[in-house]
């Protein structure tokens, strides 16, 4: 039995925005390409672009063997566990669309892997080919295509017969270009947007509110201020990912942003906020009257804990720096919203900038507010941005 390797990607430039899909089948034996789909699909979400994207890897494998068994590769972690059947599709554009690609073969002769997208390279660019198309308002050609070269380049898949033709709708804004920060061998960074969730009940009285409390939900302030976020953030149009402490409040946060932008919402342990011991639902200064020798080592020294066993600054670090890892790896050359808590955003910013932990007390993090850190690969970031709270104005 013939064995294909269907790789796939979808982009939008703005979610929704224009957007487009790429995909390539290979020979599984010989690494040989031998179709290339590309089209310029109007405005869309990314993953509507991505499912796209298998749709056309699936329909093009199956018109060169319909026997064949299919391996699909595809750096959308959403994509992949929704079709292996590991997460839930929620969302009602979607549906129909992993419908159709699981009628195209039987479902035991496809299986589903995910990749980092440095590994997507191909299936990428054809992507962003059909969406340059459309800006021209033009249709893809694969005569024109030069997404293979890189990939084919002193390998044995150097030859290659691209077919199947993709058409442009509407006009698109131009390619995104690099910022100064990003050397061209490096790619397109991973950009964490930091989205602090909004207010609870404790959070105008300054209390300790931690992952060891009482797990407020938001209050009638907070919900607003997440509404006003997610309209600035589809405003914005770059977020592809939403993914959300397990706490209440970064969860309700989340799922209003993600309905704003048609994405679902994956929950990330790794990001929840410091458990405060005994000083959950207190205010400095009662913490202070109460636990003062306590404080005052919290204060001074980063390993210590709050009263009653709480987790010490530098446990979260060592905790944030690991999701922090797996992120980046996980969602290379793409725009990722974490919407979390005040200590995990402050840590994740001081490691970016390699600042000493007591920098932490010397931050002001509002509620709802925007920051972002762009990382590349070479293990260099950027903080783009701190405590953005234009959008509550």
């Amino acid at each position: 039995m013939r064995e294909f390797i269907v790789e796939a990607d979808g982009g939008s430039r703005g979610n929704p925005g224009p957007a487009g899909y790429g995909a390539v089948v290979c020979d599984a034996a010989t690494g040989q390409t031998l179709l290339e789909a590309a089209e310029y699909i109007g405005v869309a979400t990314n993953n509507v672009a991505e499912y796209r994207g298998l749709l056309a890897g699936l329909r093009a494998a199956h018109t060169l063997d319909p026997a064949a068994t299919v391996h699909v590769r595809m750096d959308s972690k959403l994509v992949i566990e929704q079709m292996s059947g590991r997460w839930k599709i929620k969302h009602p554009s979607m549906k129909p669309l992993a419908t159709q690609a699981r009628g195209i073969f039987p479902p035991d002769r496809v299986t589903y892997e995910w990749i980092p997208r440095a590994e997507n390279k191909h299936a990428d660019r054809l992507a962003n080919e059909a969406m340059d198309a459309g800006a021209r308002g033009e249709q893809w050609s694969p005569g024109d295509s030069v997404a293979d070269m890189d990939v084919a380049a002193g390998s044995s898949a150097a030859a290659s017969t691209p077919a199947v033709v993709a058409a442009g709708h509407q006009d698109a804004p131009g390619t995104t270009t690099r910022g100064w920060t990003s050397a061209p061998d490096l790619g397109a960074p991973a950009t964490l947007v930091l989205l602090r969730h909004g207010e609870t009940p404790l959070t105008p009285q300054k209390r300790f509110s931690g992952s060891g409390g009482t797990d407020p939900a938001l209050s009638a302030a907070g919900r607003d201020q997440a509404h006003r976020v997610a309209d600035a953030l589809a405003r914005r149009g770059t977020v592809q990912t939403v993914l959300a402490s397990p706490l209440t409040r970064t969860r309700e946060t989340a799922e209003i942003v993600a309905a704003r932008l048609g994405l679902d919402v994956v929950v990330e342990d790794g990001l929840r906020e410091t458990d405060f011991g005994a000083w959950e639902g207190l205010t400095f200064g009662e913490v202070r009257d109460r636990y003062p020798d306590d404080l005052n080592a919290w204060l001074a020294d980063p390993a210590a804990r709050p009263t009653g066993g709480g987790e010490s600054f530098a446990e979260v670090a060592a905790r944030i720096a690991v999701t922090k890892d797996e992120l980046v790896t996980a969602h290379a050359g793409r725009t990722v919203l974490l919407v979390t808590h005040v200590t995990p955003i402050k840590t994740l910013v001081r490691l970016a900038l390699g600042a000493p932990p007591e920098s932490l007390f010397r931050m002001e993090l509002s509620a709802a507010s925007l920051s972002a850190v762009a990382y590349y690969a070479d293990g260099n970031a950027s903080v783009r941005l701190f405590n953005d709270t234009s959008h509550l104005r």
